[in-house]
């Protein structure tokens, strides 16, 4: 049973049944059925139905917003802006993507030789509950473009988003088996990438769940993509003002209420600033309005799940247990929902769970560094390798900064984010493959050579 329950409240918001074997199979002979045809569909036609859903998820922001915020807690601010972006994503793709599979002539020894991209099939797409939306649609939009079809697994807390995605395209006019939600287990979907309909698969997810869907995926030898968790450095150089670092930070640590793979979670500061740093950083975070995501004076909403509220409290103790100081939060709220209050960890060093584990919620580790080789030492002292950000009055410092860093995003005075127009990845634990921009549109295409004489 898929069951959504509202984490603002802990009542139940609406339950599925899953699919059965029989729907699972319909489903995916729909999927089969729809990629012969789709695959034929010129760059244009392809467009015409994307920017038709584009159009469809502006129209109906609010229900989707509201469903996002109801089952996993964002704020409606939050939750508009990333239908928004999902609206975007489709129209950067419909616009960009026959410009990005073109045929590339190559000058060989042939009368005539090219490089082709031609679509792969049915990809099953693994997707979490943290950005309902828009983790399928940053896949999704490319992925089609590209003439593929796509098999949605969602998270079980969000069933109501999952088939909500599936309706928006139906309504859009896209044909029937192009985008198809699936209602299945965790388990049941990675023995599903055996399925010869899938041709491939990408997930999002904990690095756990990586590592599980990639030896799968390497059995049947099948393309997959990971976009795994992160553990965030943002790096503070001595140069910079302290009270607005601090006030970047608890921006940078609450997106998404702390619950997002590349929100910031260890702020790494020179120690001849830190003083200043962490009593600036401390006001701001307890500064932060928590309570209900409905209402647009919240600025941090609640945890999606107790289990992770749980999970995510025992990070902070055995933290402060190993020696870390507690400078505000590390308390569950009183009352109704799965609230955390916003927390800041001083004194955090390697080997303590804060600073080595991924903290999914509104914690934030603070590290002291010597000087900027120390804080790339420590930035880079992670299994994760997703995003980092660089903070200095100096660009061309930053800039050499981030050279050094092992991640697949780094930002120099700016807050890490997804951009269409930039790929989005990771490296070490964070998984592999990118998303987005023209690299990401050619993670699921044969690239195909053909050689004339």
């Amino acid at each position: 049973m898929h069951r959504a329950i509202n984490p603002a409240t802990g009542e139940l918001i609406h339950e599925f049944p899953e699919h059965d074997e029989l729907e699972v199979n319909e489903r995916l002979a729909k999927a089969q059925e729809a990629f012969n045809s789709w695959r034929r569909y010129d760059f244009e036609e392809r467009a015409r139905h994307l920017t038709a859903v584009a159009d469809r998820l502006r129209e109906n922001t609010d229900r989707l917003a509201r469903l996002m915020t109801e089952e996993m807690g964002k704020t409606l601010a939050s939750a508009e802006s990333e239908v928004d972006k999902c609206a975007w994503v489709c129209d950067f793709y419909a616009e960009n993507a026959e410009r990005f599979l073109a045929a590339e002539n190559v000058a060989t020894d042939a009368s005539k030789s090219f490089i082709r991209y031609e679509p792969l099939g049915a990809v099953l797409a693994i997707m979490p509950w943290n950005f309902p939306l828009w983790q399928f649609f940053r896949f999704a939009a490319p992925a089609l473009m590209a003439g593929n079809v796509a098999v949605l697994k969602h998270a079980a807390n969000v069933p109501g988003s999952a088939l909500a995605i599936e309706a928006v395209f139906n309504e859009a006019g896209v044909p029937d088996g192009v985008v198809s939600t699936l209602l299945i287990s965790s388990e049941r979907a990675k023995l599903l990438i055996g399925h010869p309909t899938i041709r491939a698969v990408t997930l999002t997810g904990s690095d756990r769940a990586g590592r599980e869907v990639a030896s799968e995926a390497g059995r049947c030898l099948k393309k997959a993509v990971l976009e795994l968790g992160g553990s965030d450095p943002f790096i503070i150089l001595d140069d910079v003002d302290p009270a607005e670092a601090g006030r970047q930070a608890a921006k940078a640590r609450t997106i998404n209420s702390g619950q997002s793979c590349i929100a910031a979670k260890r702020f790494i500061v020179d120690e001849t600033i830190a003083d200043r740093f962490e009593e600036e950083f401390t006001r701001a975070m307890e500064g932060l309005k928590v309570g209900d995501p409905m209402d647009r004076g919240t600025d941090v909403g609640p945890m999606a799940r107790e289990d992770l509220l749980d999970s995510l409290d025992g990070q902070v103790q055995r933290t402060v247990k190993a020696g870390a100081q507690l400078r505000t939060g590390g308390h569950r709220l009183e009352g109704k929902g799965w609230f955390y209050a916003p927390t800041v960890l001083t004194g955090v060093e390697p080997g303590m769970a804060a600073f080595d584990e991924e903290t999914f919620g509104p914690v934030a580790a603070v590290i002291r560094a010597q000087d900027p080789a120390h804080a790339i030492e420590l930035a880079n002292r992670s299994q994760f390798g997703l995003g980092a950000s660089v903070w200095t009055a100096d660009a061309s410092r930053g800039e050499d900064v981030a050279a050094e860093i092992e991640s697949g995003n780094v930002f120099v005075n700016g807050i890490v984010k997804s951009d269409p127009r930039l790929p989005f990845g990771g490296v070490k634990s964070s998984g592999y493959g990118r998303e987005l921009s023209e690299v990401g549109i050619r993670e699921f295409v044969n690239i195909k050579t053909v050689w004339i004489k």
